[in-house]
């Protein structure tokens, strides 16, 4: 009994230090924000609870950048590049879990190979296809946008998840689907897809956050402010010989919410299961 009560105290220690360690950046940052400009953000021993708690910084970030046309572009670039990414990864995965055709199987490692192949090596060549086909902001704001979003509008992770969903799902729904009359795209819109909502829900908020943080690839692109996305526009709070790291911290806070909510919303669809039970025996 004590010896199970002492693995238990161990174990729960081990595990409020690791949430510490991931929490604490996010406390220094809100601790950041909040203080005052008389304040010493760079003191030893830190100090995380404000003298003064101040607003200030919220709303000097709102009047040193065009915080809502960052915003705005940001959502634009997260949001066309997380339906790009349903709908591309699902087409992709579908016949790869549910068709037989001739090296299938080599296609699926060749696919799970561009994995391990981080987007910093491909990013020249890239960038090279992206500017021959005028997809660059100095082509005008449409060009701008699908600069951003086309290279990153599907990925191997999202096909290999969406492979396994459609995998996990009986093939006597397909069958019943054929017998009824539906046609293969048929089936992938009005069977699967319903009846994977909880992987969808789960490759959105991947995508969406990998969308809505990348800093690399806009700032590359980018040379026109005006499609600035928020992480960049954050950024160009740090002046060259000086930075505001108080407006720094607030302006990333206020990016964060986002992504919360998001996660938020689409937190239900973790735990459901629509195809439960669909086939007995």
């Amino acid at each position: 009994m004590i010896r199970k009560i002492f693995k238990g105290f161990i174990s729960h220690s081990f595990l409020i230090f690791m949430s510490f360690l991931s929490v604490f950046p996010f406390i220094w940052l809100i601790s950041t924000a909040l203080k005052g400009v008389d304040e010493n953000i760079f003191e030893y021993p830190p100090v995380f609870i404000p003298k003064c708690f101040t607003f200030e910084n919220f709303i000097g970030v709102w009047k040193q950048i065009p915080f809502m046309a960052y915003f705005f572009n940001s959502l634009i670039v997260a949001g066309f590049t997380v339906v790009l990414n349903l709908i591309f990864s699902s087409l992709a995965a579908y016949p790869l879990a549910r068709m037989n055709f001739k090296g299938k199987n080599f296609l699926f490692c060749m696919v799970l190979a561009t994995i391990m192949i981080p987007f910093q090596a491909i990013m020249l060549p890239v960038y090279l296809i992206v500017l021959k086909l005028h997809f660059v902001d100095s082509y005008g704001f449409v060009m701008g946008y699908l600069g951003l979003i086309l290279p990153f509008a599907v990925n191997a992770f999202g096909i290999f998840l969406m492979r396994q969903a459609f995998l996990a799902i009986p093939k006597e729904m397909e069958e019943a689907a054929f017998i009824d009359g539906c046609g293969v795209f048929d089936i992938w819109r009005k069977i699967l897809l319903p009846m994977t909502s909880p992987t969808l829900a789960l490759l959105a908020i991947f995508t969406f956050i990998g969308s809505w943080g990348e800093f690399l690839w806009p700032s590359i692109v980018l040379t026109n402010k005006a499609l600035y996305t928020l992480p960049v526009g954050v950024n160009d709070l740090q002046g060259m010989f000086s930075a505001n790291w108080r407006f720094i911290a607030s302006g990333a806070i206020i990016s964060i919410i986002p992504i919360l909510i998001f996660f938020i919303a689409m937190q239900k669809y973790f735990i459901s299961s629509q195809n439960e039970g669909a086939v007995k025996g």
